[in-house]
C-alpha cells in the first residue's frame, strides 16, 4: 500500500513538472557591503526586483537613498546580516552608507513591460450596390434581310470514324484527413488520476475488512 501510495505521488509531481508554468516570479537580487564598499555599486533591475544587502565587514553598514523615487533607509547591519527591499517604483535611485559616507552606488529600476492589447476585428463597412434603372429598348431600325450561304459541313474520314476519342479518367480527389494527436499532459494526468483512485479504492477495502473483523 505505501508503495501505491509514493508512485502516486511521485507521478502527482511528474505532473506538476511537466505542465506549463505560470507567470515566472520576480528576479532577486543580490549586493554584497564588502571591504567598506557596495558591490555591485551600479545595478540595474526590472520593476518588481528583489535586492538583498550583505554586510561581510566586521564594521557596521546601512542603505539610505539620497535620491530617487523612494526614500529608503535600511536598519544597521552587522557582520553577516542582510536586508532586503522589493523595488516597484519604477526610476533612478543612489544610496550610500551613513556611517561610511565614501560607500555609495546607485539602483536602476526598469519599468514593466505593459502587456500587448488583444486584437480586435473591426467589422468591414459595408458595400453600397449601386442597383441601375431599367432603360427601355430602343426599336432596331429595319433593314433589308442579308442572304448568307449555307456552309458545307466537313465529313468525317474513315479512319477519324474509326477511332473514338480516348475517354479521360474521372478527377479523383482526395481529402486529408487531419488527426489530432492526444497531449502527453493529458495522458499523464489520467494515469497520475487513475492510480490515484485505484489507491484510494485499496485503502477503503482494507479499512472496510478490519472493521469487519472487528466486529
Amino acid at each position: 500500500m505505501r508503495a501505491l501510495l509514493r508512485v502516486a505521488a511521485a507521478l502527482a509531481l511528474l505532473t506538476v513538472w511537466l505542465l506549463p508554468a505560470g507567470r515566472a516570479s520576480a528576479a532577486s537580487y543580490s549586493v554584497a557591503m564588502k571591504g567598506y564598499a557596495f558591490s555591485p555599486a551600479s545595478l540595474s533591475v526590472p520593476a518588481g526586483s528583489t535586492v538583498t544587502w550583505t554586510n561581510y565587514d566586521t564594521a557596521p553598514h546601512d542603505v539610505k537613498t539620497t535620491s530617487g523615487p523612494l526614500s529608503i533607509h535600511s536598519p544597521m547591519l552587522d557582520k553577516g546580516e542582510s536586508w532586503s527591499f522589493t523595488f516597484a517604483t519604477a526610476g533612478s535611485y543612489g544610496y550610500v552608507c551613513t556611517v561610511h559616507p565614501d560607500m555609495t552606488a546607485g539602483i536602476t529600476v526598469r519599468a514593466a513591460a505593459p502587456a500587448p492589447a488583444p486584437a480586435t476585428r473591426s467589422a468591414a463597412p459595408a458595400e453600397h450596390v449601386h442597383t441601375a434603372e431599367p432603360r427601355t429598348p430602343s426599336r432596331p431600325a429595319r433593314s433589308a434581310p442579308a442572304m448568307t450561304m449555307p456552309s458545307p459541313t466537313p465529313t468525317p474520314t474513315a479512319t477519324e470514324a474509326a477511332v473514338p476519342q480516348a475517354a479521360q479518367p474521372p478527377a479523383t480527389t482526395t481529402t486529408a484527413s487531419t488527426v489530432r494527436p492526444l497531449d502527453p499532459l493529458l495522458l499523464l494526468a489520467g494515469l497520475v488520476a487513475g492510480v490515484a483512485v485505484l489507491c484510494l479504492l485499496l485503502v477503503g477495502s482494507r479499512t472496510a475488512r478490519a472493521r469487519e473483523e472487528e466486529a
